[in-house]
């Protein structure tokens, strides 16, 4: 068994966030390896984060963010369960990325769901009618347009969408930070607003 270290403790709470106990846990559990005490605590915190998911959130906070030049602006309203939560800076600073994020990549969905029908639906016929997709046989061009649509999730829904340059979508940096600060958390809405542009 390794000999855990407050030093390696406390690398791996700055890494993840998580509470100490559950990093020298973790790392007991990984014979101090870091990467994959990591991998424990995010796998646990996946698993907190979907039971926490189903519970209510009507506490948080409207933020706005305009970006450097003022000419592009963000108002945006994620929530959690608790007004204490929604003061703390560890959300306050998720709720900046988030805002940061929308006025950078431009989402125009917060999800899959909150994609209106008829919406996805012309989206879906619109890939189906491709040049591309016509040409290939009858029998896999669902699967085709299903991939091609997975893609445009990526683009124009926030949580689908990589979070800055990281490895990680923003939905699973919201998973994380359900597990860090162990309450539920949700973008309810946002509005992005380009200087010319037509809404």
């Amino acid at each position: 068994m390794a000999d855990i270290s407050a030093e390696l403790v406390k690398q791996l709470r700055e890494r993840t966030g998580a509470g100490f106990m559950d990093c020298k846990k973790a790392l007991t559990e990984a014979d101090g390896d870091l990467d994959k005490a990591t991998t424990i605590l995010r796998e646990r915190g996946l698993a907190a984060a979907a039971k926490k998911s189903s519970r209510e959130a009507r506490e948080g906070l409207v933020s706005s963010y305009i970006h450097t030049g003022g000419r592009v602006g963000v108002l945006i309203e994620v929530n959690c369960e608790t007004d204490f939560v929604a003061r703390t800076d560890e959300f306050q600073k998720l709720v900046r990325d988030l805002a940061v994020q929308v006025a950078g990549l431009s989402p125009k969905y917060v999800d899959r769901e909150s994609i209106p029908a008829e919406d996805l639906q012309a989206k879906k016929a619109e890939l189906m009618a491709d040049e591309s997709v016509q040409k290939k046989p009858e029998a896999i061009r669902p699967q085709i347009v299903e991939g091609q649509l997975n893609k445009w999730f990526g683009q124009v829904c926030l949580v689908d969408q990589p979070f800055r340059d990281e490895e990680r979508t923003v939905g699973e940096l919201i998973t994380d930070r359900i597990a860090t600060i162990g309450e539920n958390i949700r973008v309810r809405r946002f509005a992005r607003y380009a200087l010319g542009e037509d809404t």
